[in-house]
């Protein structure tokens, strides 16, 4: 019988221990899709004995279960947005990890004629103006909000056009619509690489500055939830931002082309 008891207990010890070292990361779909992670989470476990459970969200979606306290971190790209979440008490601070950028995809003959565009916002005014199918995430994502801050300064509001489509998903579900469409969309550049079902769409038109893409990992705040795993989220951020990190984020590459950009300053 105390045999049987101190085999119990030896084992709800270590099952104890094993869950001490899972932490719950909110990242983006346009994170996920991009493969990095099959690449980043093996090591991550390997050096620290973290055991990262991604939720793989929109960037609203994720600030969202880190405001509930519902993960211990998040990695998402939309600095306003972040800003916001921290001002507002939800997390302890704010470190920018890797960019990538965000293109225009289309179809391959370009009806919209965006490849002769100077300027993202030129892009959609053209796609507007030809009222060619244009497929949005609509899903409050750092995508999505980019491209409604973009419509924005092209002075249009293109939700109640016919040829505008938002479906409320993530970047894969949303690049197989406009593949079936064929229709013009914004991806960011890792996920569009990644892709595998591009139908008739290729990159149409990328380069503006205003499409930079920065991702950034932000801790969810212990004082407003203290069952989150305040340590365990910053010994991640340390590795994030390690020579390591570093280079297994810039030595990920697609058909010979780099995804992301490490730029975390290091202290």
């Amino acid at each position: 019988m105390l045999k049987r008891l101190v085999i119990a207990t030896v084992a709800v010890m270590i099952a104890t221990a094993t869950q001490a070292e899972v932490l719950k990361l909110a990242v983006t779909t346009s994170f996920a899709n991009s493969g990095l992670a099959d690449v980043l989470l093996p090591q991550i476990k390997d050096d620290t004995g973290i055991n990262v459970q991604l939720l793989i969200v929109g960037t609203g979606q994720a600030l969202a279960l880190g405001a509930a306290g519902d993960v211990d971190a998040v990695l998402v790209h939309s600095r306003a947005s972040e800003e916001n979440w921290l001002a507002a008490g939800n997390g302890t601070h704010r470190r920018e990890i890797m960019y990538n950028d965000f293109v225009f995809v289309g179809p391959k003959n370009d009806p919209a004629g965006v490849r002769s565009a100077d300027t993202a916002v030129d892009v959609l005014r053209s796609i507007s103006n030809a009222e060619a199918p244009f497929v949005s995430r609509g899903d409050a994502s750092g995508t999505h909000k980019m491209e409604q801050r973009l419509w924005e300064e092209a002075g249009l509001n293109p939700e109640r056009e016919g040829w505008y489509r938002a479906v409320g998903q993530g970047m894969g579900a949303a690049l197989n619509t406009a593949a079936g469409m064929n229709a013009y969309i914004m991806s960011d550049r890792a996920s569009w690489l990644k892709f595998a079902n591009k139908a008739d769409l290729e990159m149409v038109f990328e380069g503006d500055p205003v499409l930079f893409n920065q991702y950034a990992y932000l801790p969810v705040n212990p004082e407003k939830h203290p069952h989150v795993k305040n340590d365990l989220a910053m010994q991640l951020e340390e590795w994030l931002v390690s020579d390591t990190g570093k280079a297994l984020i810039n030595g990920y590459t697609l058909n010979g082309e780099r995804l992301f950009t490490f730029n975390a300053k290091v202290e």
